[in-house]
Order: structure tokens, then C-alpha cells, then sequence
């Protein structure tokens, strides 16, 4: 793994602003903040991102998008039971959630329900990396016999089911969100067996 100075300036303002937004959320996030972070200057942002705040935080959403796929997919390839694999991504989310202090959630909730109706480009770019994670476990479903029409269902509710847990988790500093939340989907997507 590349250290921080390693990192280009662009990746360490993009990365530096996926964590504040992942901490406290887009509107919370200035971009003097940003540049203290990624210990780059105000003037590498804008050259950067001469769109501003917008185009860095849709560049953010898209670097969180891949970090989450990342977990996702190795946590759903790790086991071969569909099942068990989501059991195994909610035990992965819950200790990382604890292991961060309880600071590092979703990497894009807080800005999704921010931009939901007010910034749409945002919100499409959230809209795009939830697809994404519905996809991953969707292709898991596939892969395992479960029907086209029923693994897009069942993407739906396990990734809706997490992200609920997952602030849950947050907001009360406990793994038992997640846990319960992984063994409750496995159920479910054994139900359909």
C-alpha cells in the first residue's frame, strides 16, 4: 500500500474528501478543510477540480463506491454460500465500524440524503454506487442459482438492510445491528432456496 506522500495530490484531496463526507457529510465539508486533510493547497483543488466543491465530492462519492465495492466483493467471494457471505460482509462492516471508533460508516450515506433533491448530479453518482453494490450481490445471487428477478430483489434489500444497520450500529456504538442484520438476510436469502 502507497503511503500518503506516495499518493499523487489529486488522490490525496480525493481521498481526504471521501473521509470528511464519510465523518460529517458534504455540507459540513469546506474545502480549506479539504486541503489542510489532504495537505495539499487550496489552489491544487481548484486546479484539480476546477468544477469546485460538486465535481469533488461526485469524484469522492465514486472513490468511496469502489472502496465499498472492494469489502463487498471480497467479503461475498470469501464464502462460497450466498448466505453466509452476507453474514460475513455485515461481521466485516461491524468490526470496521468499531475497529474506526464508530466514525466510518457508509462512505456516502450522509451525502446521498444531503444531495437527495437539491444537487442531482450527486445524487446520481450515490444512485450509481448503490446500483453498483446491488449489482455485486446480485451477480453472488446469480452466480449461486437464484433467479435474475429474485437476486435483484434480494440486492435490494440486503444493501437497504445494511446501510439501515449500519447507522444503527453507529448511532447506538454496537455491533449487534450488523450482526443481526447479516444472520436475519441469511435467513431470508435461504428462504428462497
Amino acid at each position: 500500500m502507497r503511503t500518503k506522500h506516495e499518493i499523487g495530490t489529486r488522490e490525496r484531496i480525493v481521498r481526504a474528501m471521501s473521509r470528511l463526507m464519510q465523518r460529517q457529510g458534504y455540507e459540513a465539508t469546506g474545502l480549506k478543510q479539504i486541503s489542510q486533510e489532504a495537505q495539499a493547497t487550496l489552489g491544487s483543488v481548484y486546479h484539480f477540480f476546477p468544477g469546485g466543491k460538486t465535481e469533488l465530492t461526485i469524484e469522492a462519492v465514486r472513490h468511496g463506491d469502489r472502496e465499498f465495492a472492494d469489502h463487498l466483493r471480497a467479503a461475498l467471494e470469501r464464502v462460497d454460500d450466498p448466505g453466509q457471505a452476507i453474514i460475513a460482509c455485515a461481521d466485516d462492516l461491524a468490526e470496521g465500524l468499531r475497529e474506526s471508533g464508530w466514525l466510518d460508516g457508509c462512505p456516502i450515506t450522509t451525502t446521498a440524503l444531503e444531495s437527495a433533491g437539491r444537487v442531482p448530479d450527486i445524487q446520481r453518482a450515490t444512485e450509481e454506487a448503490f446500483a453498483n453494490w446491488r449489482g455485486l450481490v446480485s451477480d453472488k445471487l446469480r452466480r449461486s442459482g437464484f433467479p435474475e428477478d429474485v437476486a435483484g430483489d434480494l440486492a435490494h434489500t440486503v444493501i437497504n438492510t445494511l446501510e439501515g444497520a449500519e447507522m444503527s450500529a453507529q448511532v447506538s456504538q454496537s455491533e449487534t445491528p450488523l450482526r443481526l442484520a447479516g444472520r436475519h438476510l441469511a435467513r431470508l436469502v435461504d428462504s428462497y432456496r
